[in-house]
Formats: C-alpha cells, sequence, structure tokens
C-alpha cells in the first residue's frame, strides 16, 4: 500500500447525517458545496468577521470565526464529526505574509482545534500546487514526493505534513484531497479552457469525493487526488477509486469544445483511454 495511505482495517463507510464544521464556506467551494451537503450532513458553515453568510443559512448553521481565534474555534468545534477545512488565502502568486496568517497559522489551528475538541476527523482542501513543480504531461501518484511551484504549494504540503502529524501523533484521521481546476461543466465547454486539460474537476465529482472523505472509515492518514474522469489526469485518481470508491462522472475531454471532435471523429468502438487511467498526454 502506498506510504500516502495508513490502512487501519477494511474500509466501511459511516452513514446518518454526520456533524461537519466547514471553514471558509463563503469560499468559491464551500458556497457551491452547501447546498449539496445540507441534506446530507449537519452543518456549521465558519467564515471571518466581515464575511457576507447570509446566502448560506439555508443549508446549516452560520458563525463567523477568525481561525486565530483558537478558543473560540475550539469551541465551535465540539460536538463534531469532522471539520471539512476549506479556508485559505487562495491565490496561487500570493507572498509569504498573507500565506503565513491564514494557510499556516489558520491551518494549525483548524487543526489544533479538532484535537482539543475531540472532533476525531479532518478534511484537508490540499491543491495541485503540492506537486505542480513536476514537469508538464506527467502523472503525479499519491505517493510522490512533494514538489511545490509556488509558496501557496509549499503552504500545503505543510498542512499535509501537518495532518500526517495528527494522524500518527495527534489522534485524529486526517484525509487530504489535492484538489485540482475547480470548476463547473460549463467552464471546460468554454473555447479558452484548454489550460485545464489535465486537472479539470467537475464541481459534483469534487463533492461527492469530500462526502466520500468525510464518510470512510479505516484510514488514519491518506492523501487523494481530486480530479475528474478526465482522458489524461496530471493526477493519478486510483487510490480515490479503490480506497473511496471515488466514480467521477465528468470527463474535460468529452467537454472542451477542442477535443470533443476528436472524440467524435475516432472509429467506432474505440476507447483513447485505453483499459484504465491515462499515464501520457494526448
Amino acid at each position: 500500500m502506498s506510504d500516502a495511505v495508513t490502512i487501519q482495517k477494511p474500509l466501511p463507510f459511516t452513514e446518518g447525517r454526520l456533524k461537519v464544521i466547514v471553514t471558509g464556506a463563503a469560499g468559491r467551494i464551500g458556497s457551491a458545496f452547501a447546498p449539496f451537503a445540507a441534506d446530507r450532513f449537519e452543518l456549521v458553515l465558519l467564515d471571518r468577521p466581515g464575511v457576507d453568510l447570509s446566502g448560506l443559512g439555508a443549508y446549516g448553521r452560520t458563525e463567523h470565526c477568525d481561525l486565530a481565534d483558537l478558543p473560540r474555534l475550539t469551541e465551535l468545534c465540539r460536538g463534531a464529526d469532522c471539520v471539512l477545512h476549506l479556508a485559505a488565502e487562495a491565490n496561487t502568486a500570493a507572498e509569504w505574509d498573507s500565506l503565513l496568517a491564514s494557510n499556516i497559522v489558520g491551518t494549525y489551528h483548524a487543526f489544533a482545534a479538532s484535537r482539543s475538541a475531540r472532533c476525531p476527523r479532518v478534511v484537508f482542501a490540499s491543491s495541485v500546487h503540492a506537486v505542480s513543480g513536476y514537469a508538464p504531461g506527467r502523472q503525479i501518484t499519491a505517493d510522490a514526493p512533494v514538489n511545490p511551484g509556488n509558496l501557496y504549494g509549499v503552504s500545503k504540503c505543510f498542512g499535509e505534513a501537518l495532518g500526517r502529524y495528527m494522524a500518527e501523533c495527534g489522534g485524529l484521521t486526517v484525509i487530504a484531497v489535492r484538489i485540482g481546476a475547480f470548476q463547473g461543466p460549463d467552464a471546460a465547454r468554454a473555447p479558452d479552457s484548454d489550460w485545464m486539460i489535465g486537472t479539470f474537476v467537475a464541481d459534483q465529482d469534487l463533492f461527492h469525493l469530500l462526502e466520500r472523505a468525510i464518510r470512510v472509515q479505516g484510514i488514519r492518514f491518506g492523501i487523494f487526488h481530486g480530479v475528474s474522469d478526465n482522458w489524461f489526469k496530471r493526477l493519478d485518481i486510483t487510490a480515490a477509486r479503490e480506497l473511496l470508491g471515488y466514480e467521477p462522472a465528468y470527463d474535460f475531454m468529452q467537454l472542451s469544445p477542442t477535443f470533443k471532435e476528436l472524440f467524435t471523429d475516432l472509429p467506432h468502438g474505440h476507447n483513447p483511454r485505453g483499459s484504465g487511467d491515462s499515464t501520457a498526454s494526448p
């Protein structure tokens, strides 16, 4: 088994309405995840003071909380089954000062609050940028050494390493999901969408993967890749398929107007994927 995953026992999934704390709930992923998850989980939707949370009230309890406020964050985590940690400085060109406050200190506080509050699980939103330093065209497995392409990626490597520490030494279970280019299917259909050819993850695919990460049992720590079922996958999703039962529904190549024609023109019955995940760019 890959060093990226520590297995405790066979992998059942917890059913029922778990209580999930979502940090960064007003962000791009959090605000879209909330309506998907509202009838699946009891949600507590957190974002920093001053952020408008009024649009999220229909999906769960909303709370303002600065991640710098560890005592308040700890109190909010009490009685929860999982913290879905989405909050971050999301600018991939961000400088160290903003990354330090949000992605280093804030991430540490999310884990520390979970541990102190006896919330047993953290699902950490990592990023393709933790490994974006590899050469283009190479498919990256979850157990490949981290290779960040920017300081933002460095901050996500920190979160993964902290998660491993908290899992092995802090009593938590931690699932890190390296998220690709999060978009709706319509974005992949746009004429200028080619930049996401290997990293596209459709919103609904990611939400289903996050739900599996929240519910899976028997994994103390794991790193999984969040991209759709694209013909070329920059991030290999074999572990997510096998251990989380991840079955993405979308393929960038069949959505993109540039590449959809290539699929249409292939001889009838020809499968460009072969028997498994593609390991070379088209």
